[in-house]
């Protein structure tokens, strides 16, 4: 049985916390910025949770980090 492989963009992509849980860094913040409220833009500064079935496939990208 060969060894499985870390897919490494998605390694450098999404992040597995120590209690499981995977967070990515929001999308929408590179440019166009002067129309997005500062609220907005801090809010997305913050990295969110994967979830669902989408977490589910990052899990099968990212086999030893878990």
């Amino acid at each position: 049985m060969p060894k499985t492989k870390t897919k490494k963009a998605a390694q450098k992509r999404f992040k597995i916390t120590g209690s499981g849980r995977i967070l990515h860094r929001s999308t929408r913040l590179n440019h166009l910025l002067s129309k997005k409220s500062s609220k907005r833009k801090r809010r997305m500064a913050m990295p969110s949770e994967v979830t669902g079935k989408q977490g589910k496939a990052v899990r099968q990208l990212l086999p030893h980090d878990h």
